[in-house]
């Protein structure tokens, strides 16, 4: 099953949409915990939707369960913390939240997990897909746009 992951910020518009309809992308799965970030207008709650829909084609679901809890997002962003300090907390909450119970595997083919940060080596929507690959026994093919 096809996965793709995405961050729309340090792009612009154009590169975003072309890449997610290049690669095909029939549903946004939106990992942020707010989905109303100023960072960019297009990424938008009230316009992401729409966009994608018209631009690509493609479907739109908010999924906070995927997201971290404000207080491990402000531990790292805010002040400053550790990667690996981020990453053990974020697997830590997963883990207890049993994402991989929560959803299952088909429903990520041909989906792209979206979140902020521009490269996916520092960002909690590679360890989700990692740790459910790891849950599922390696049944995603993930590919980073």
């Amino acid at each position: 099953m096809d996965v793709t992951t995405i961050g729309f910020t340090k792009t612009d518009a154009k590169n975003f949409f072309g890449r997610l309809k290049t690669a095909g992308v029939k549903r946004v799965i939106d990992v942020r915990l707010h989905n109303t970030s100023q960072l960019a207008g297009f990424a938008k709650a009230d316009d992401l939707p729409f966009f994608l829909r018209e631009l690509c084609g493609a479907d739109y679901v908010h999924e906070p369960l995927l997201a971290p809890t404000e207080e491990i997002m402000t531990a790292f962003k805010k002040q400053k913390g550790d990667w690996n300090v981020f990453r053990e907390s974020f697997l830590e909450l997963i883990t207890d939240r049993k994402i991989e119970n929560q959803f299952k595997a088909e429903a990520f083919d041909g989906s792209c997990l979206l979140c902020s940060e521009d490269k996916p080596h520092q960002c909690h929507r590679s360890l989700v897909v990692d740790y459910l690959n790891g849950k599922w026994g390696g049944r995603l093919a993930v590919r980073h746009l």
